[in-house]
């Protein structure tokens, strides 16, 4: 089965398999959090423990984002993917092998094997949304990358929205083990399609992948440091680098916390939490591409591609701030899910104007460019899941809110040094 279309034009049902990937592999990434409550229950797991278990997946997701970047563009898209997914599948599986604390398991042996395979896990997911990136970018109509764009990212929203009803449903049947098992058969779908997918011969790189000039195997990781290197000095990459990293540490305390903060702080039952914590990822299925359309028809307006591109994550990242202070400062459980949720649709609508703007500033390099970008990200996510639970314990978790809702409008305004219209990078 060959996928992309020729001439620039874009190929829709390539950007829908790349959505579907990317959901599955939310799926395999988000089921710990879901999964988190009895996994602590059982074998006596405070808040800290958890999140280093959940930061795990950001360091490992973190330290292969750009060696996964330079590997997507040396690749291709199909290439890529078609390799991670099977890894999704098999280490989702093992979390259900991790001995049993009813028999006598060592609570300390299986933490150590639960922040290994989610260490593991990050480190598989890394690459994945580089090379979607790059897969727009080479065979999308470049006035559309911002909905190609959104719609991919938006995995987020329905992979996070399709976890926690689907994996309490299997959990409160037939145990975590089962859910985690359950949570990984939608990426092994996917791993059996991309064997069958084939790229057009020009929508990858032919054959081997092109050594750098100077010709020696040795010489690449120098050339791709140097790549990457002259990437950050783009004018307006490292500030766009910087809000993305802002963005990240909002994200990611919703999408680790927000469902065992609904139960164990606001006192919301499993059911109940469940409910609640889908409806930030309902919303953002909608939030995610619509911010990338928005963005693309605000850049065919008189305000071109500099503000047409600023102005959602401006408005996105300034309204998550407000909404992430409402919700943690009201006494009314079910008025702080819901503006939490709003919040959590907000900081993720400007997915689309990120990576779109990524791509256009790394041109050749987009792979790489959106592995940059989103190493900062995962730097922000990486300290968020460990340092808000120590903010709540120390300060309660208003404060702790309070600093995410200040560090998303610092993210918002940062886009001022921000010109997606710039100069492309130096290659």
């Amino acid at each position: 089965m060959v996928i992309g279309g020729r001439g620039g034009r874009a190929d829709w049902g390539l950007v829908a398999l790349l959505s579907g990937t990317a959901t599955a592999a939310y799926l395999c990434r988000v089921n710990v959090s879901v999964a988190g409550a009895l996994i602590m229950e059982e074998y006596g797991l405070n808040q800290a423990q958890m999140g280093r278990v959940f930061s795990a997946f950001l360091l490992g997701y973190t330290l292969l984002m750009m060696p996964g970047g330079l590997l997507a563009d040396a690749w291709g898209t199909t290439r890529t993917l078609s390799r991670l997914a099977w890894g999704w599948v098999a280490l989702t599986a093992l979390h259900a092998a991790l001995p049993r604390a009813d028999r006598g398991a060592d609570v300390l042996v299986v933490l150590a094997g639960l922040v290994a395979l989610r260490f593991l896990m990050g480190a598989f997911a890394a690459p994945t949304y580089p090379a979607a990136v790059q897969g727009v970018s080479r065979w999308i109509d470049p006035r559309a990358h911002g909905r190609a764009n959104g719609f991919i990212i938006g995995s987020v929203g329905l992979g996070s929205a399709i976890a926690p009803p689907f994996v309490t449903a299997v959990m409160i049947r037939w145990g975590w083990r089962a859910a985690m098992v359950a949570s990984a058969l939608p990426a092994l779908a996917l791993a059996a399609v991309w064997l069958i997918v084939r790229e057009p011969a020009d929508a990858r790189p032919a054959g081997r992948p092109p050594q750098p000039a100077g010709g020696p195997p040795e010489a690449r990781g120098a050339a791709d440091a140097r790549s990457v290197a002259r990437l950050l000095r783009v004018p307006g990459f490292g500030w766009l680098t910087l809000s993305y990293s802002l963005q990240g540490y909002v994200g990611y305390i919703f999408i680790f916390w927000f469902y065992l903060y609904l139960v164990q702080v606001r006192h919301i039952s499993l059911v109940e939490g469940a409910v609640w914590s889908s409806l930030p990822w309902v919303l953002s299925t909608v939030s995610i591409p619509a911010g990338g359309w928005v963005s693309d028809r605000l850049v065919q307006t008189r305000l071109g591609p500099a503000w047409g591109r600023r102005l959602v994550p401006m408005v996105g990242m300034g309204g998550a701030g407000l909404f992430i202070s409402i919700g943690a400062h009201t006494a009314t459980a079910w008025l702080a899910a819901g503006s939490l949720a709003v919040a959590t649709a907000l900081v993720l609508s400007v997915e689309g104007p990120f990576w779109t703007t990524a791509a256009r500033l790394a041109r050749a390099r987009s792979a790489t460019g959106g592995a940059v970008m989103n190493t900062g990200c995962n730097i922000g996510g990486l300290v968020s899941p460990m340092l808000t639970p120590v903010l709540g314990q120390a300060f309660g978790w208003e404060p702790a809110l309070h600093v995410a809702a200040m560090l998303s409008v610092a993210g918002a305004l940062a886009w001022l040094r921000i010109n997606p219209a710039g100069p492309p990078a130096a290659r």
